[in-house]
């Protein structure tokens, strides 16, 4: 009888793609809030992350 030969396995690519870098994964990244005629800075808020367009996930760019 002949031997059977088995091929290795190929390693298998991870099911979690990777997280965004700026927003950290969270989708959201803080967005400076402006007032006034002189636009000052009073506060922080959360806005939208342009990379990863709130998914968390890294484009594949």
């Amino acid at each position: 009888m002949a031997t059977r030969t088995t091929k290795p396995k190929k390693p298998t690519a991870s099911t979690e793609p990777a997280a965004c870098k700026p927003c950290g994964g969270t989708g959201n990244v803080p967005t400076t809030v402006r007032v006034g005629r002189k636009r000052r800075p009073v506060g922080q808020q959360d806005g939208l992350c342009l990379n990863c367009f709130g998914s968390g996930s890294a484009p594949d760019a």
